[in-house]
């Protein structure tokens, strides 16, 4: 029997799956202190994505409201999310504003990090493990798993072995975004990795896309695997990570051991279920087993901001067809994993091929970058006949001929017009519009209102029923407009 440790999704992949990002700290704190009780090895908390969705969004200042959450839970380590060469955008950034990334969030209170690249730019990888190490923090490198012929076993034991190389690594992060991993691949890809880990620990995170990654777990178990990403059960599942309760109930049944102090888990439920309904966020998803998703593998959340883009040209009834097309330009453009940012390029380029009903008619920056190898080696090669289409693109020869800028901190303290790094990585992320929102809107806030009650029960569900936009309601001592936002 195994000793298994958990490592806390619900503030992280889960209200990033289920949320959009959009977790104040007010919606946490109150919770914090329990989760921080609970015995966790590790608490994720944030990265870059959710410091613009917060800035552009809530009107919250990330940097405040990481450091209140860090300060209630000093018991257990807080870690960080990174992408290897760039921080919100989906280009690339510098790598001097990289490691000052990484220094401002140690600086904050946070010690684990995982740093992923979907090409595997090691160097990069390694560098980002050298500037955490400065303030004695853990590193989680990671191998983001994806299903195409070319991401053998052999392919990912080489990143496992180059990865694990480096000093500054401590684990390594097994990270299937699109919850397509069965025990028939793992009992070859596990072995592998284990194999070139040098003894370092195996992490395990899955999306639950398709239902089965609570037993994914398991099975990774029974192959050597020890740390386990969950979130609390209404922050999990559909396309977030299983739930922590049945992963506990799950493993103690099959005679394993843990550290977590299971009564605190349902006051941390209640509450984040509560908060959610508030809100009007995601909360108790599942999902089922869909074959087509197994060809796209898009990440959960990046489905609603596909239906969200075809609505807005009048063809939401086309999801189907953009699925089935992500699929397909994935494999043209040589099986990127699908994990930001070429998650995002592929579903952005399947959703123009199908809105304008010609393919690689229009073909965003981005997607030239790649073609150009600015983010690093493809894993496979582009389809000649699709990479002659994307450098044939008005843009297409500026952008092959000027390569990522390196400028150095100072330069960039100079072009921001700061010398605090903390406001210098918020300018590089947001406009400065966004910023001075940000900063009139005050302090964060500690709490937030659950706003639920019978009355405001049926008042939600009247709204969800009613087809006019505006809804009154009169009586001898009330007159109440509603209007409906979308």
């Amino acid at each position: 029997m195994a000793h298994i440790e958990f490592l806390d999704e619900t503030m992280r992949d889960g209200q990033q799956s289920l949320w959009g990002m959009r977790m104040q700290a007010g919606m946490a704190l109150p919770v914090a202190s329990l989760i921080d009780r609970t015995g966790f090895r590790v608490i994720d908390l944030t990265g870059s994505s959710m410091f613009e969705v917060l800035i552009k969004y809530c009107q919250e200042n990330p940097w405040q409201g990481l450091d209140l959450l860090t300060q209630a839970m000093p018991r257990t380590k807080i870690r960080g999310g990174m992408r290897s060469n760039a921080s919100v955008t989906f280009s690339v950034t510098p790598d001097a504003l990289m490691d000052a990334w990484m220094r401002q969030l140690n600086v904050h209170g946070c010690r684990s990090f995982w740093i992923y690249d979907v090409l595997f730019n090691i160097d990069k990888m390694h560098r980002l493990a050298k500037v955490a190490k400065e303030f004695g923090s853990e590193v989680a490198g990671a191998i983001m798993f994806t299903l195409s012929p070319v991401h053998s076993d052999a392919y990912y034991a080489d990143k496992a072995d180059k990865l694990s190389a480096c000093k500054d690594i401590d684990t390594l992060l097994l990270y299937d975004t699109a919850g397509v991993l069965e025990k028939e691949r793992m009992q070859t890809l596990i072995p592998a990795l284990i194999a070139n880990a040098r003894g370092k620990p195996i992490e395990f995170h899955s999306n639950n896309l398709l239902g089965q990654s609570a037993k994914a777990y398991l099975d990774a178990v029974e192959l050597g695997v020890r740390i386990l990403h969950t979130a609390s059960r209404p922050m999990a599942n559909g396309p977030s990570v299983p739930s922590t309760e049945i992963m506990v109930r799950n493993i103690e049944l099959l005679g394993h051991t843990h550290s977590l102090d299971t009564s605190l888990l349902p006051p941390v439920a209640a509450h984040f279920e509560k908060v959610g309904k508030a809100a009007g966020f995601l909360v108790h998803q599942y999902a089922e087993y869909d074959m087509l998703s197994i060809q796209h593998q898009i990440p959960g959340g990046m489905v609603g901001t596909m239906k969200a883009q075809l609505v807005q040209h009048g063809m939401a009834e086309r999801l189907e067809a953009v699925l089935a097309e992500t699929a397909v330009v994935r494999r043209e453009l040589g099986f990127p994993g699908m994990a930001t940012p070429f998650s995002q390029l592929v579903g952005t380029l399947a959703v123009l091929n199908i809105v304008t009903g010609k393919r690689y008619s229009v073909i965003p920056d981005e997607v030239i970058q790649y073609a150009c190898k600015h983010y690093g080696e493809t894993v496979a090669p582009i389809d000649p006949t699709v990479l002659d289409k994307i450098m044939a693109a008005p843009r297409a020869k500026e952008i092959a001929t000027h390569p990522p800028e390196q400028p150095s901190l100072a330069e960039l303290h100079r072009r921001y017009g700061t010398d605090n790094d903390d406001e210098l990585i918020l300018r590089a992320l947001v406009p400065e519009a966004d910023l001075n929102k940000m900063w009139a809107a005050g302090p964060v806030k500690t709490t937030y209102p659950y706003l639920s009650s019978p009355e405001l029960d049926q008042v939600r569900r009247l709204m969800q029923v009613a087809t006019a936009p505006v809804v009154q309601i009169k009586a001898d001592r009330l007159n109440l407009s509603l209007r409906k936002f979308k």
